[in-house]
């Protein structure tokens, strides 16, 4: 029986994905072997010795400190493009009410006031003060073409709009996905000179950390939208204030308000509603929930953002799960730990991701719980697990 602890209200769609038979599911668990959660902060958390593995029932991880679980190696799943449509929808969305002006004109017509006829005079004078602009023909920049990226490129392209993109790390998948439409830039500065709009899908890391900033808003053509959709801290909220003061900058559409941006002309923020819908929490609950339950079952791994992907068919009595530091004669050390004790290899497989390292192993039968033991105690052994 896996014990699996919850935060935050994980929707039932994938809490049922873990059968009763094999799952303990509660939010009260002390010695979970398994964490499901969405926005808890996990950073300030003790873990138990028995925990293997952590899933984010969402894309990013920031809320969770990957870099400590690593360490111990315990896995970090995630939950990549489930959320995707959901993130799609609002920014194009947030593109229409940044160049029609929706936000200033339902704002007006909320405040008319008057008998009807005054009212109706009101409206026809005040409508050219919110004249806009269309989408097609107009150029937007993507930043990140993961899973949301594309789906957000695919959709402008639709719309009559010209596409350009910048990820110099695009997997082989999301290529697959992107139209051949969109137009692939050298840079990210070039991609501000040719962007009308610009938005941003990548993770907040040191490299991303005001990724818009003074030097390349100025890169921008004039009356920029500016959408930040991704991250908190990717643009840097000064220097789009500064702009839409000269007007280099005609809206900055965020998902991170703060003090600084409330009630700001052309500033629209929403309270981090990217993800919020029913249907993204339900393809996000599901996603790590079948990724958790593979991993501790069979130990295979699947979206993780620490450890390489890995699937192996089961071909044995038992399997060995192991974590290690990626280190030369790690492999070799462990089968002769095996040899010793004429532990039969049927099948095993090894991948490595950066500096970690992950192993599957079949054998023709279970090893004790000393020899076990012995594998754990191999120096760059991170976890080891006989499932």
């Amino acid at each position: 029986m896996f014990k699996i602890k919850t935060f935050n209200n994980i929707s039932n769609k994938g809490l049922e994905r873990l059968p009763s038979s094999d799952f303990s599911i509660s939010a009260d668990t002390t010695e979970p072997d398994a964490i499901i959660l969405r926005s808890a902060n996990l950073h300030q958390m003790v873990f138990n010795p028995e925990l293997k593995a952590v899933g984010r029932a969402g894309a990013g991880t920031n809320n969770v400190p990957v870099e400590q679980l690593s360490e111990r190696g315990i896995a970090v799943f995630n939950a990549p493009g489930a959320n995707a449509n959901a993130v799609k929808e609002l920014v194009i969305a947030g593109m229409l009410i940044a160049c029609r002006n929706i936000v200033q004109a339902w704002d007006y017509a909320a405040h008319i006031e008057g008998t009807a006829e005054e009212q109706h005079r009101k409206v026809e004078d005040g409508k050219k003060k919110f004249v806009g602009f269309e989408l097609p023909g107009r150029t937007l920049g993507v930043v990140g073409l993961g899973a949301i990226g594309v789906q957000i490129a695919n959709a402008a392209l639709d719309l009559g709009m010209r596409v350009v993109g910048f990820d110099p790390t695009i997997t082989v998948r999301r290529a697959w996905q992107l139209s051949a439409e969109v137009q692939e830039m050298p840079s990210i500065d070039e991609l501000f000179r040719q962007s009308d709009f610009v938005t941003f899908h990548v993770p907040l890391i040191d490299a991303t950390r005001h990724l818009l900033n003074a030097e390349r808003l100025a890169l921008l053509p004039d009356r920029a939208v500016v959408l930040n959709f991704a991250r908190d801290g990717i643009v840097d909220d000064d220097a789009v204030l500064a702009g839409l003061k000269t007007g280099k900058v005609h809206a900055y559409v965020s998902d991170f308000p703060s003090e600084k941006l409330k009630n700001v002309p052309g500033v629209i923020t929403l309270p981090h509603l990217g993800a919020s819908t029913s249907e993204a929490e339900e393809n996000c609950a599901v996603m790590v929930a079948d990724q958790l339950k593979d991993f501790l079952e069979n130990g295979n791994i699947r979206n993780s953002v620490n450890f390489p992907e890995i699937k192996m068919a089961r071909d044995g009595v038992a399997r060995l799960a192991i974590a290690n530091r990626n280190m030369p004669d790690m492999v070799a050390q462990i089968s002769h730990v095996l040899g010793r004790v004429s532990a039969n290899i049927k099948h095993m497989r090894n991948e490595s991701r950066n500096g970690l390292a992950y192993t599957l192993i079949d054998l023709d039968d279970l090893i004790e719980a000393d020899v076990l033991q012995q594998i754990r105690a191999i120096e760059g052994v991170l976890n080891a697990r006989q499932i």
